[in-house]
């Protein structure tokens, strides 16, 4: 099915001799008719673009509004002229959205002066029933009550408009019924799910990114956006001044969402720790930089999504989104103490200012001590080996009762990660070549030359062992970073 234009573009076709012609609406005449301009070219790409530089010339295109009108046209006028200009280029894609994808495929035929609101709620109904365009097997057929009262926002708004520009006499969108404004059901990782996470990411490369998500809170934009100027390893902050972030298709960079979101978190000593032996393997811009492309760009956040619910399944974990590691570091913060007024300067929510208003000012030794005390809710799980010996003489006791500091640590899960088939880069391989023997091999390449060098062993185990032996070796002879 040929895709609509909207309204005022009239049609671009291919001529009879070749080329191609576009027109567009430059105004009406006194019996309502359209007046148009044309432009032509060789190519349909040519064309496009001479049309765009027409358009600008001619400024906003004047339509012909009346009570009768298609109300999808109108909520395109609306849009493109009394919103688009006022929003940023990323609130932009999320109105078009659903402006383009549900309001006007579904409403836009109706006359604007016959749209009522049983129309309205009707139409309402059906969203939530079945909504949802995309992920439809994730998060099932609906669309979320905060969604569908967005649409009903646009609606109402543009029919306001209509009402002052006196289309209409009155709003039908007024009154609507609506699904209940309810806050979503907030998902969090258990310390048990959060240490099987950091073992399988560990795994599969995703370790440093995770770990830093859970002791800092960032947005899923803002952790793919850092940099290493952003890290102060000698001061113990982490500065947050850019996120990253797909708009119509393509990935930007951009300030962070809000004015609040612009702010400095102070890194706990492991995170720190972790940050500094990580710097050594990466010497690029960008902390995480993007694994596929040659130039330096940072990961595609949509990457991230899903590599975080392919490890949740490997290291079968319940599947939650990538938001719910941020909600993990908020639960962990107030369940160890943080107050409100740290927490929110720390994950950079302004939508709490009138609570705040009744806490004191956060000071930096608390932002310290809550940093510390967010790394004991998560653990160094990979370094942790807690067992009932070393908890119950560790403080040197005699009662036989385990030890207590006021915190409740979580318990190391006995959890093997699933090895995938590809192996990182730079840790050779190992594979079995009969019954008992496995064969390590490390292949690099020195001065444009594959250099395979291989070891055997007895068990899996062995081989892996000696295999970081060879592959030390070979990277100190041939001096390999």
């Amino acid at each position: 099915m040929a895709k609509r234009r909207k309204a005022g573009e009239r049609t671009i076709t291919k001529r009879k001799d070749g080329r191609w012609e576009a027109r567009v609406v430059v105004s009406y005449d006194e019996k309502g008719m359209p007046k148009t301009k044309n432009v032509t070219a060789v190519s349909k790409a040519k064309c496009l673009e001479k049309l765009e530089k027409l358009k600008a010339e001619l400024g906003a295109v004047t339509r012909k509004c009346s009570p009768t009108m298609p109300f999808g046209e109108w909520m395109d006028f609306w849009y493109q002229t009394y919103c688009k200009n006022t929003l940023k280029e990323s609130t932009q894609a999320t109105y078009e959205q659903l402006i383009y994808k549900q309001i006007i495929p579904k409403l836009g035929h109706i006359p604007l002066n016959q749209l009522n609101a049983g129309t309205l709620e009707k139409f309402y109904a059906q969203l939530k029933s079945n909504g949802r365009l995309v992920r439809r097997d994730i998060y099932g057929p609906g669309l979320a009550n905060s969604v569908i009262r967005s649409i009903h926002a646009h609606c109402r708004a543009a029919l306001e408009k209509a009402v002052t520009e006196k289309l209409i006499r009155q709003n039908p969108a007024i009154g609507c019924k609506l699904p209940p404004k309810k806050s979503p059901e907030v998902k969090i990782l258990t310390p048990e799910a959060m240490q099987k996470l950091l073992y399988q990411a560990q795994i599969e490369g995703f370790y440093e990114m995770f770990m830093l998500d859970l002791a800092t809170g960032l947005r899923r934009g803002e952790v793919v956006g850092l940099q290493w100027k952003d890290i102060d390893l000698e001061n113990g902050t982490l500065s947050v001044t850019r996120q990253v972030r797909y708009v119509k298709g393509e990935l930007k960079i951009e300030p962070p969402k809000t004015k609040a979101s612009e702010r400095s978190i102070i890194l706990s000593p492991p995170v720190l720790e972790m940050l500094a032996e990580y710097r050594k393997a990466v010497d690029l811009i960008w902390l995480f930089p993007s694994p596929v492309k040659k130039e330096d760009v940072p990961r595609d956040p949509s990457a991230c999504r899903k590599a975080l619910a392919r490890i949740l399944k490997r290291a079968e974990c319940e599947h939650v989104p990538f938001h719910a590691m941020r909600h993990t570091f908020a639960s962990n913060a107030f369940h160890y103490g943080m107050d409100v007024k740290t927490l929110a300067s720390t994950i950079g929510h302004e939508s709490v200012e009138t609570t705040l208003n009744v806490y004191a000012h956060s000071s930096e030794q608390m932002k310290r001590d809550a940093a510390k005390k967010i790394d004991e809710a998560i653990g160094t799980v990979l370094g942790a080996d807690v067992t009932a010996s070393d908890a119950s003489c560790g403080d040197g006791n005699d009662d036989g009762q385990e030890p207590t500091n006021g915190t409740d640590k979580p318990k190391t899960v006995e959890f093997k990660p699933y090895q995938p088939k590809y192996r990182k880069r730079g840790t050779g391989s190992v594979h079995q070549v009969s019954k008992n023997v496995w064969e390590g091999r490390y292949t690099p390449t020195v001065n444009g030359k594959r250099i395979a060098r291989n070891i055997y062993a007895d068990s899996e185990e062995e081989c892996e062992v000696k295999l970081e032996v060879l592959i030390k070796e070979m990277k100190a002879e041939f001096e390999i970073k």
